[in-house]
């Protein structure tokens, strides 16, 4: 079985305030993107000394294989469901790590949704969204891929349309990392005046002035190459151009015929919005 797991960008981000569990209340909105990983699933017969046989390509996965998410929707579902058998797992990583793009997060909430067909659970999309909040923050939401207003420490979805067919997506990733942790570390939570939510439904014009990610200024002052490819994208013609997520990835959203031609140095794919 093989699936084919999306990334995302985020129209927004503000973080309201620290919870007591240590979380950030956060509100923004999730957006599905077609770019790619390739994710194979294979149940194996026999006795086998693993449960999980994980290998992958593409990008290289830093850490133990141990925390991959796909290796830990098994494990979730396993908990559950003893009977499983071992699978083998085979990832093809095309999205890039520590970008802001949700790669990881879509792998293993594919993977939750595989496992399902696979072997025959008959999980609900609510008892598959269930699992995917065990898994992460952002995991619950490639369940659903599709635009979703989220709240809470993300995991608080609710569709919401938004009609952005007519424009093309220029996603640019740098050859920089950025650590969620520390990033979180910089921000000062506040209430905004105006919710994300009101924002997204105002013309795309008013975006640039007010659909703000708050993540942007430490990332820039940390990085002050993002903040010149942000300013490139609006001087080639962006309607909107922001860091997705903690980045390290930005996007700019074009008029349909125009798009931004990138320096040599930055790894740039065009592509359009799903």
């Amino acid at each position: 079985m093989i699936q084919f797991p999306n990334c995302k960008i985020n129209l927004g981000l503000s973080i309201l305030e620290k919870r007591t569990d240590g979380f950030h209340a956060l509100e923004t909105i999730f957006y599905p993107v077609a770019l790619n990983d390739l994710l194979e699933i294979t149940a194996t017969s026999g006795h086998q000394n693993e449960m999980v046989q994980f290998t992958s390509s593409g990008n290289p996965i830093p850490g133990d294989v141990s925390g991959n998410l796909c290796v830990k929707a098994y494990q979730v579902l396993k908990a559950d469901f003893p009977q499983l058998s071992p699978v083998k797992i085979h990832l093809h990583k095309k999205i890039p790590i520590g970008a802001g793009l949700g790669g990881g997060s879509s792998d293993g909430a594919n993977a939750l949704i595989m496992l399902n067909d696979l072997f025959k659970l008959y999980l609900s999309k609510n008892q598959l969204l269930d699992y995917a909040a065990m898994l992460g923050s952002d995991c619950p939401f490639f369940i659903l891929n599709e635009a979703c207003h989220a709240t809470g420490r993300g995991e608080i979805m609710q569709t919401i349309p938004i009609h952005l067919e007519h424009y093309t997506i220029a996603l640019i990733h740098p050859n920089i990392s950025i650590s969620t942790g520390w990033a979180f570390q910089q921000i000062k939570p506040c209430k905004k005046e105006k919710t994300i939510a009101e924002i997204i439904q105002q013309p795309i014009t008013t975006w640039k002035n007010e659909l703000i990610n708050d993540f942007e200024k430490p990332v820039f002052d940390a990085h002050p190459t993002l903040l010149q490819i942000k300013n490139d994208l609006y001087h080639q013609g962006a309607l909107y151009a922001s860091l997705s997520g903690s980045g390290s990835s930005l996007f700019g959203l074009f008029p349909k015929g125009i798009t931004w031609n990138a320096t040599p140095s930055i790894d740039k794919l065009q592509m359009d919005l799903i």
